[in-house]
C-alpha cells in the first residue's frame, strides 16, 4: 500500500471540516459584534445543493466498425517504423468478435508480461474471486519447535503493526507471533515448510541477475513482501532466500535466535500431518492480488496465482504444472492456444512464446458476452495515461494524448521486446480489441508500439 494515496482523502475531509468550523465561528462573531438578531441579518439565499449522477454509459451498438481496408491504410505508416522490429498483431471488433486486421498473428512471439493476461484469465475461469491463501504455524510435536507453513501468500509482511505494508491488507508476521504466544507454546526453534510448491524455484529463461534487479525472487510458498529486501521502493532487489527470511522474521518476533531457523527438506512433510495449528493468517482476496499483478506487472504474484490455478486443477504447484493448468483452463473456454510455449506464468522467461491470435482471443472473450466470468479482466487492464504500467505513457504526443483514457492494455517489456494486449474505444464509439507483439525492436520500439496502438483511437478507418 502506498500511504499517500490513501491519506489524501482524509486530509481533504479534515480541511473541509476546518473550513466549516471557521465559517461558523465567523458568523457567530458577526452576530455578537452587531447585536442584530438573525432575522435582521441580510443573508443571501443559499444556493441549491450540488447533485451528481455518476454512471457507466455503454458505447452505442450502432457505431460503425472500422473496415479492413481502412485499418490497413491508416496503420501502414506506423507499421513501417523499423523500430517495431519483428512485429505481429491482430485487431478485432469487440461487439461481433470479427477479426478486422491481422499481421502475422499466428506466429509465436516472445510475449513478455502480456503473458499475465492468460494467467489472470485462467484464474477468473477456475478460482473463487474471494479466495484467500492461509499461512499457518504448526506445533511440530518436538518440544519448543514450531513450523511456518507457506501456501503461496507472497504478500505476507514483517512490517510492525501500525506501519504500512507493501501490499494492501497484507497479513503480518506480528499477528502470527501473537497467536503463537497466546497458544501457550514456548518456542525455542522455528522451521519453514516449503512442501506446497514442487520443482525448481527459477524458471527456464530467467536471468538470476533479475533477482538483484528487483524483477523476481526464487519461487517458494512463503516470503515477505514478494521477496523484496527493502519493501519501500519499487527498485528494491529481491531476496535469494525468501522463505528462510520469512522464518527468520517469525523467529525475531518470537524472540528466538534467527540464525537457528531451518528449512525442511522439500518433497512432503508427512510428519506434520497430525500437527496442531496454533496460528494462521490470510492473504488479501484473489481479485485484489490480480489487480496488483496486472496493474504493476508483479512477476512473483503472477507465478503464485499460476500455482493456485494448478492446485485447483489437481496439477503440481510448479512452473510446469502452472503453465499447463493455465493453458488447459483457456482451452476449456474455447480460447485458441495453438503455438503457445510457456515456461512461466509471468512472461519473464525469454523462452516463452505466444501468438497475437491467443492474446487477442483472451481480451476479446473478456470484452464479449460469451464468457461473463472473464469480464473482470477488462477492469484489471491498466489505463493509458492513467494507471499501472501505462500511467506515464500516451502523454507525450497529440496522438497519444487522444488515446489516453480510451485505451486499456496489459503491457510487456523485455530487452528488445515490447507488447500490448487490450482494447480501445475509437472516436466513433466502437470498441476494438488488439494484441501487438514486437520482438527484436529498435531503441524507440516501445514508443513505436504506443504510436501504433494510439492510431486505433483516432484513425476513423471507415474507408
Amino acid at each position: 500500500m502506498r500511504p499517500t494515496q490513501w491519506r489524501r482523502s482524509t486530509h481533504v475531509a479534515l480541511g473541509v471540516a476546518v473550513l466549516m468550523l471557521v465559517a461558523v465561528l465567523v458568523a457567530a462573531a458577526a452576530l455578537l459584534t452587531t447585536g442584530d438578531t438573525p432575522d435582521q441579518q441580510a443573508v443571501e439565499p443559499a444556493p441549491p445543493p450540488a447533485t451528481a449522477q455518476p454512471a457507466v454509459v455503454p458505447v452505442a451498438d450502432s457505431a460503425e466498425a472500422p473496415t479492413t481496408d481502412g485499418l490497413t491504410a491508416a496503420l501502414g505508416p506506423v507499421l513501417a517504423d523499423p523500430n517495431l522490429g519483428k512485429f505481429t498483431g491482430r485487431i478485432t471488433d469487440a461487439l461481433t468478435g470479427t477479426e478486422l486486421w491481422s499481421h502475422g498473428a499466428e506466429l509465436p512471439m516472445q510475449p513478455a508480461s502480456t503473458n499475465k493476461a492468460l494467467t489472470a484469465a485462467a484464474a477468473l475461469l477456475t478460482l473463487d474471486r474471494d479466495a484467500r491463501l492461509t499461512t499457518r504455524v504448526l506445533s511440530s510435536g518436538q518440544p519448543g519447535v514450531v513450523v511456518l507453513v507457506g501456501a503461496g501468500d507472497q504478500t505476507l509482511s514483517a512490517a510492525p503493526r501500525g506501519e504500512d505494508t507493501w501490499y494492501r491488507d497484507a497479513a503480518r508476521i506480528v499477528d502470527l507471533a501473537d497467536q503463537v504466544r497466546r497458544s501457550g507454546v514456548t518456542v525455542k526453534a522455528v522451521q519453514v515448510d516449503l512442501s506446497a510448491y514442487s520443482g525448481p524455484t527459477m524458471a527456464p529463461g530467467w536471468d538470476p541477475l533479475d533477482i538483484d534487479g528487483g524483477d523476481i525472487a526464487p519461487m517458494e510458498p512463503v516470503m515477505l513482501d514478494g521477496g523484496r529486501t527493502q519493501p519501500v521502493s519499487v527498485e528494491s532487489r529481491r531476496s535469494r532466500t525468501p522463505a528462510l527470511d520469512a522464518g527468520r522474521a517469525l523467529a525475531v518476533a518470537l524472540r528466538v535466535d534467527p540464525a537457528k531457523v531451518t528449512v525442511l527438506p522439500s518433497g512432503g512433510t508427512g510428519a506434520l500431518d497430525d500437527a496442531e495449528e496454533i496460528a494462521a493468517v490470510q492473504s488479501p482476496p484473489l481479485m485484489q492480488r490480480l489487480r496488483d499483478m496486472m496493474n504493476f506487472s508483479d512477476n512473483v504474484m503472477a507465478e503464485s496465482i499460476g500455482r493456485e490455478v494448478a492446485a485447483e486443477l489437481n496439477r503440481p504447484q510448479s512452473f510446469d504444472g502452472a503453465t499447463r493448468a493455465v493453458l488447459s483452463a483457456l482451452e476449456d473456454a474455447d480460447i485458441d492456444t495453438e503455438g503457445a510455449r510457456l515456461f512461466d506464468s509471468s512472461g519473464l522467461s525469454v523462452d516463452d512464446r505466444l501468438t497475437a491470435d491467443t492474446l487477442d482471443d483472451v481480451v476479446s472473450a473478456a470484452a464479449g458476452d460469451a464468457r461473463p466470468d472473464l469480464r473482470p479482466l477488462v477492469d484489471l487492464l491498466p489505463i493509458a495515461g492513467g494507471s499501472g504500467t501505462l500511467s506515464n505513457r500516451y502523454l507525450d504526443t497529440d496522438e497519444g494524448r487522444a488515446a489516453a483514457g480510451y485505451l486499456r492494455a496489459k503491457t510487456g517489456s523485455l530487452t528488445g521486446t515490447n507488447s500490448l494486449a487490450g482494447m480501445v474505444t475509437d472516436e466513433s464509439g466502437r470498441v476494438l480489441t488488439f494484441a501487438l507483439l514486437s520482438n527484436d525492436a529498435g531503441p524507440s520500439g516501445r514508443t513505436a508500439l504506443d504510436a501504433f496502438a494510439a492510431t486505433l483511437r483516432s484513425c476513423g478507418c471507415r474507408t
